[in-house]
């Protein structure tokens, strides 16, 4: 996955535009705010549209609800309780960056269902948190290091997530890999 996203990183490093200046963030809204969401919705339009996924719609929807809920938790208590000032100055809420978060979340999850349809389909939702993260940098909202931690924090909690969703449907994925000495096996659960 690092041979895919690697590129796609350090491009946007080397062409990421200088920083918005403070009257050209107050015109309109970025498209950050609607791309920290597309890939949490691309998972469930797959889904609706036939594509094979590594589980039901009841684990699906179980686990998508724990790991935004955990992702959000987990972020919104770092807010609150460190309260880093933003690079434009608006306000003390800039560590970590929620956007980048919830776009790892849903980046992540879109992995898990989907990663055994094609790899394009888990390069293409990373790439969306990568350009989201870099918009908000570039929207002078979050730093690098705020970026960072949010994708560690969606990461982590989609997860956890799944871990926790697992628990409470008592499903699992389609796909299971035993794993013994002398073989490895993968088995398809239909």
């Amino acid at each position: 996955m690092l041979k895919y996203l690697l590129p796609i990183f350090l491009a946007f490093t080397i062409l990421l535009p200088q920083r918005m200046t403070a009257q050209e963030e107050r015109h309109g809204d970025g498209i950050d705010d609607v791309l920290q969401y597309t890939p949490y919705l691309a998972v469930f339009t797959l889904k609706a549209c036939g594509v094979e996924s590594a589980s039901s719609w009841k684990r699906m929807s179980v686990n998508a609800g724990a790991s935004f809920l955990l992702t959000a938790g987990v972020t919104f208590a770092l807010k609150q309780s460190i309260h880093d000032r933003r690079p434009d100055g608006t306000d003390r809420k800039s560590f970590p960056s929620g956007h980048t978060a919830y776009a790892f979340a849903g980046a992540t999850m879109l992995h898990k269902e989907y990663r055994r349809v094609s790899p394009w389909i888990s390069v293409a939702g990373y790439s969306v948190a990568v350009i989201t993260a870099a918009d908000r940098i570039r929207r002078n909202r979050h730093e690098w290091d705020d970026v960072l931690v949010g994708a560690g924090i969606g990461i982590l909690g989609t997860e956890a997530g799944y871990w926790l969703g697992d628990k409470i449907t008592g499903e699992h994925s389609r796909y299971r890999v035993s794993i013994s000495p002398e073989t490895v096996t993968l088995t398809v659960n239909l």
